[in-house]
């Protein structure tokens, strides 16, 4: 999970993650953000790829900004859409500022994942 932290700080979202992320657990049990608790509970399996699982937290503290800063609710799917967007955001700006070919390599891949995913709809 240090990893994952070291690589939110190095795409310059650290502040945005501390302020609407209380707490990230690691579980036994599945991942989830616990919106009430303002935490993220994450099983070792999301936090396997440093990279996905920082774009995960990233997406979380969107998810928490967004349904907590608006005076009405957005509908769920919004949220999640506006969440995601931010997700990928972060993950075209981890891959300009990291030096390293690995984690460039990676975002890459998310990013062609996502953007393969999205066309399948």
């Amino acid at each position: 999970m240090r990893q994952a932290l070291n690589l939110v700080k190095t795409a310059g979202y650290y502040d945005f993650l501390k302020t609407y992320i209380r707490c990230i657990k690691e579980i036994d049990g599945l991942t989830q953000l616990r919106v009430s608790e303002a935490t993220i509970w994450a099983n070792k399996y999301a936090v396997e790829n440093p990279v996905d699982a920082a774009s995960r937290f990233i997406q979380e503290a969107c998810y928490m900004q967004i349904g907590g800063t608006l005076a009405e609710p957005y509908h769920e799917g919004l949220l999640e859409l506006k969440s995601f967007e931010k997700r990928i955001e972060f993950l075209k700006k981890l891959r300009e500022k990291s030096r390293k070919s690995e984690v460039k390599f990676a975002c890459d891949e998310l990013l062609r994942m996502w953007n393969e995913s999205l066309l399948i709809y």
